[in-house]
């Protein structure tokens, strides 16, 4: 069973990510340590016991389509109930609408404990946080009165509208039409699918946020809008008044994350109401939804990567806790008389330390990437922007790193745990199955690694990412500098990797700069796990570091074996990076 790992987390928080700087600081205002252990201890509490208990029953049970309505599993909506009577749901969201204010950098810390519990619970009240997001930065002071409260207080959940049929990743040939009413609202007319927690009857109403074309529109993205479509429409009192015409046509039959209902929407098909239509509410201006929605993707992708992290954690546990236990054969130096437990073998150390290294390198590289956002909030003038193109560079690492850490992880776990982990009832496999959705939503991880080389690289003219390096660097030299037998050959492996990516930023920086995107784009994916990679190294070096002093073995034994295991790969990552465009472009005739 699932155990958050409180201190871990903590640990990362404040020691590698940067939040007992912050804290000293600061910029949390009143903020204590003390609190900030209180929160992450009462999260880990409700995670492990509260969540994690369910998990299995979801899985099994699954999301149900029953004469129109969407049954969750048994259990869950009062686990919902007792997760939003926490407050949990309001941890960022601004006081001003009954939120917490508290900083991103613990959001993604209990984002990470409730995936670990149950990723397909975590879902629903992941997509509403973004939605707050979305609507308290672009909503008029109406919506925000109106809806705000009952959505920061969990009261109402929320949803993200963008993708049809003929529509993935290409928003600009959607179809969802928009007509404009004399009162000032809309009528929204259209067919979306995959929508998250799009229907449930765990919360008096939800809450979707809908992209749309109105018909006078410009083609392409610069013609889409976005609008606020309750599944209630909500009276001036705040009351609920009419079901609005919008209504969850079916569910997909997935892989994995079986117990959040993913729903294919219907909206303005006349269903309900007195005429066709679903009744919405423009959020920001007309033609200017994109905009807005990359607010709740950007929140969105971050939390997806926490998904990845959560994934790599409990896969991680199982696997360790299968290993001590299960007995097979007699591994070298075992001087039992019976079997010795397979975590004895080396093979089996190997596979579940690196998953251990992978874990906590992918959190690194999250909690990380939260900081830099509250920096980015709590700064005014230069360091404000520089923090934002921080938060900005490490968002697409930190999405895709972490997910395709997830995946591979949960795999390691089923390879740990042998035939059985091919047994569902042993529980390896659900983490597998539910990992491999995170590589491919909210982006796949293409676009990440496409958004990284053409739009964050060059920020600043390159400058940011070359000035991200250099602090990189300053790492390796204090592991050099403190000179411990302990970190091994870890300052000369991960001052190579640096090399590595350094070497290969500037390739691509000078493809960008002579127009040859071709070229940088066949390199897009290897050179961001390279980036994931160093930044493993580094930030697994980082923890050992502020561990050492308090004679801490077991961070710079991992670093170490990060190091001398894990991160030469960034050598091979680089030679793709820069000569893997010729062969890719040659062979491309074979695809047909």
């Amino acid at each position: 069973m699932y155990k958050a790992p409180v201190e871990e987390i903590a640990f990362t928080l404040k020691h590698v990510a940067g939040m007992a700087d912050a804290l000293e600081e600061g910029q949390f205002g009143d903020l204590s340590d003390d609190l900030v252990d209180a929160i992450l201890d009462e999260a880990g509490r409700f995670a492990s016991d509260e969540v994690a208990p369910l998990a299995e029953i979801g899985d099994r049970q699954g999301a149900r389509l029953v004469d129109g309505k969407v049954e969750v599993p048994d259990g869950w909506a009062d686990l919902y109930r007792h997760w939003a009577e926490g407050g949990w749901n309001s941890l960022v969201a601004s006081p001003t609408y009954g939120g917490q204010g508290l900083p991103h950098m613990l959001n993604v810390a209990a984002l990470e404990m409730w995936n670990s519990g149950s990723m397909a619970f975590a879902l629903g009240p992941t997509l509403t946080m973004g939605a707050v997001e979305a609507l308290t930065a672009h909503g008029s002071s109406e919506l925000k009165e109106k809806y705000l409260h009952k959505m920061v207080s969990g009261e109402w959940t929320g949803t993200m509208n963008l993708t049809e049929p003929h529509a993935g990743s290409d928003l600009g040939v959607m179809k969802t039409r928009a007509e404009r009413r004399d009162d000032g609202t809309y009528r929204i007319f259209g067919q979306k699918i995959f929508i998250t927690w799009g229907e449930h009857e765990i919360t008096g109403n939800i809450i979707h946020l809908v992209l749309a074309r109105l018909p006078d529109a410009p083609a392409g993205t610069r013609g889409i809008s976005l609008f606020l479509v309750p599944k209630f429409l909500v009276n001036d009192d705040g009351s609920l008044g009419a079901r609005n015409d919008l209504h969850c046509h079916s569910l997909e039959h997935k892989l994995g994350i079986h117990g959040s209902p993913t729903c294919t929407m219907i909206y303005g098909d006349g269903k309900f109401g007195d005429e066709p239509g679903a009744i919405g509410y423009l959020v920001s201006e007309e033609n200017k939804g994109l905009a807005c929605m990359f607010t709740m993707m950007n929140n969105a992708r971050l939390a997806v990567g926490m998904q990845g992290v959560a994934i790599c954690e409990a896969a991680t546990q199982k696997a360790v806790a299968y290993a001590k236990e299960r007995t097979q054969g007699k591994a070298p130096g075992w001087s039992g008389s019976a079997m010795s437990p397979i975590v004895e073998h080396p093979d089996v150390a190997r596979m579940l330390l690196t998953m251990k290294a992978l874990t906590q390198g992918a959190r690194a590289i999250c909690y990380t990437c939260a900081h830099a956002t509250d920096m980015a909030h709590h700064s005014n003038g230069g360091k404000a922007a520089h923090w934002q193109e921080r938060a900005a560079l490490l968002t697409p690492i930190a999405k895709s790193f972490a997910t395709d850490a997830g995946v591979d992880v949960a795999s390691l776990g089923i390879q740990v745990h042998g035939g059985m982990g091919f047994i569902e009832e042993t529980g390896a496999a659900r983490y597998l199955r539910d990992a491999r959705i995170a590589p491919i939503y909210e982006g796949t991880n293409g676009i990440q690694a496409v958004d990284l080389v053409t739009r964050k690289l060059p920020l600043s003219n390159g400058d940011h990412v070359r000035g991200f390096i250099t602090e990189l660097r300053d790492i390796v030299s204090s592991v050099r500098g403190l000179n411990r037998d302990g970190f091994g050959a870890t300052a000369d492996r991960l001052e190579a990797s640096l090399a590595d990516l350094d070497e290969a930023t500037e390739w691509l920086l000078a493809r960008l700069a002579e127009g040859n995107t071709v070229a940088a784009l066949a390199g897009a994916t290897p050179y961001q796990r390279l980036f994931g990679l160093a930044l493993t190294g580094a930030y697994l070096a980082k923890g050992a570091l502020a561990d050492a002093d308090a004679g801490g073995f077991e961070r710079m034994a991992l670093c170490r074996f990060a190091a001398e295991n894990l991160i030469a790969e960034t050598a091979a990552l680089k030679d793709r990076v820069i000569n893997g465009e010729a062969s890719l472009t040659a062979a491309r005739a074979l695809l047909g």
